[in-house]
């Protein structure tokens, strides 16, 4: 999920969406994710850390998959209690680069909480059920590493080791779409996420694989009711 840019900024406790507790010990027992935007209250509970955590918002399609909030007992990631420690060592004596330090460890907090996320599945159809199935995985980690690639469905059944036909209803049932449904929204969501950030249509077009600029602004109006180029005009506005 390299594609979507995740950033970090500490925040007081009550302001972050992303929250870190202790029990009546002191020790972190509790890590706290809403990727959806809400901030959490730590109630009763002592806050040890808290910031805001943004990961592509609603354009990234993992985290309108995750649980809202995703919880993480530390008791049972005896690595993560211990990386807890020393995120709270860098805030309480700041030292050169102490910022970028504690930004780099609670992305690897969250990457930890997003595995464990994953291997714990999820009964409803979406990017979270396909990534823990470990044969669905290799497939949609391919879509997402070569998004301009015109994937066929026998080319991802090989990767997943799966009968085609396997694998096509395999896919749809815990994704709730097609692989080829869900390559073309991949692609579109990058591709918006590009014009986002001002890059032209054509460039944008060829990039993710489509044969003209005119192909792409089809693609992109039929997906998202709207034509590229107002994407661009409405960031320049």
């Amino acid at each position: 999920m390299a594609h979507f840019a995740l950033t970090v900024s500490p925040a007081p406790a009550g302001q972050g969406n992303l929250l870190v507790t202790a029990g009546p010990d002191g020790t972190a027992d509790r890590a706290l994710l809403c990727l959806r935007g809400k901030a959490l209250q730590p109630d009763a509970a002592l806050p040890v850390f808290s910031a805001w955590v943004d990961w592509g918002g609603e354009a990234n399609p993992l985290a309108a998959t995750l649980p809202d909030p995703i919880r993480f007992d530390l008791h049972q990631d005896a690595e993560s209690a211990a990386l807890i420690k020393v995120l709270r060592a860098e805030l309480d004596s700041p030292r050169c680069g102490g910022p970028s330090v504690v930004a780099r460890l609670t992305e690897v907090l969250i990457v930890r909480m997003l595995r464990d996320c994953i291997a714990s599945g999820s009964t409803t159809p979406g990017l979270l059920a396909g990534l823990a199935d470990p044969r669905l995985s290799r497939a949609i980690v391919a879509i997402h590493d070569r998004p301009e690639k015109t994937w066929l469905n026998e080319d991802l059944a090989a990767l997943a080791g799966l009968s085609l036909s396997r694998f096509a209803d395999l896919f749809t049932i815990a994704m709730g779409e097609t692989p080829g449904a869900y390559a073309r929204r991949w692609r579109l969501l990058l591709a918006r996420q590009d014009l986002a950030r001002g890059h032209r249509v054509d460039r944008v077009a060829h990039r993710y694989g489509y044969g003209s600029a005119e192909g792409f602004s089809r693609a992109y109006r039929q997906h998202f009711g709207t034509a590229p180029i107002a994407e661009r005009k409405r960031i320049s506005a």
